[in-house]
């Protein structure tokens, strides 16, 4: 049974700095929690309201009633299973062909769709800024359905970053190259920045090219996309021509 320190701790972990202060983070849904064992993190705890559907030997599983999972759950509508995981080790930045970069993002749902999209086709990096969502936020693991699991996620200052980085950087926003007139390299950053004030100027002067999806639509129409939509199409794009 679930003690009121136990759920008071799960409950916390909704934001960074308990997430930090506990080591630990949440993972909900049978569906993600079986893909755990194959991935390099810890499950610390596993409370579960019907263990038998969950196949894990490895880690230890309390039963708990749908009450208590409606206590830990960060859900509207509780799935059937909670996992409260450690926190890994400082994600360290790799070389790789193509990355994406995101600065300054801060819806938790962006984040999590421009994760699943990166593991969608292939991209296995994305580097934040620092002031980006915390990838470990609830919202942010729910929404990348799993990806997180296979997509390095890492955080740094992008000024200091980029300025170091060697390959061309482009960068989104809606004056730039239409991306179907646009031969794509093959190694680079691909930029988008914050939802309301796109990139910020210390990023925009370390771009190397701009790119736009452009409209086709009356110019009455929508003002402009979501970043994740945005994503999501200048990806397809960009694959479509390799």
């Amino acid at each position: 049974m679930l003690t009121a320190h136990t759920i008071k701790i799960i409950q916390s972990l909704d934001k960074k700095k308990y997430r930090q202060k506990y080591n630990l983070f949440l993972v909900e849904g049978n569906k993600i929690i079986k893909e755990l064992p194959d991935s390099d993190y810890q499950i610390a705890d596993l409370y579960s309201a019907d263990p038998e559907l969950l196949p894990i030997e490895t880690v230890k599983k309390e039963k708990i009633l749908p009450a208590e999972l409606k206590k830990i759950s960060f859900l509207q509508h509780p799935k059937d299973s909670v996992a409260v995981c450690k926190l890994p080790d400082q994600a360290v930045i790799k070389d790789v062909d193509i990355q994406i970069v995101l600065d300054g993002i801060q819806d938790p749902g962006n984040l999590g769709t421009i994760i699943r999209l990166a593991d969608w086709f292939g991209i296995e990096q994305i580097i934040c800024s620092t002031d980006t969502v915390d990838v470990y936020n609830p919202k942010v693991i729910q929404a990348t359905m799993g990806s997180f699991l296979r997509v390095n996620v890492c955080y740094t200052d992008l000024e200091e970053y980029l300025s170091q980085y060697s390959c061309p950087i482009l960068g989104t926003d809606m004056t730039g190259e239409n991306i179907y007139n646009t031969d794509f390299p093959k190694k680079f950053s691909l930029v988008f920045g914050n939802e309301g004030n796109g990139l910020r100027p210390s990023t925009e002067q370390l771009i190397t090219k701009m790119i736009t999806i452009p409209r086709f639509g009356n110019r009455q129409s929508t003002e402009s996309l979501n970043v994740s939509m945005s994503a999501g199409i200048i990806l397809g794009n960009i694959f479509s021509t390799r």
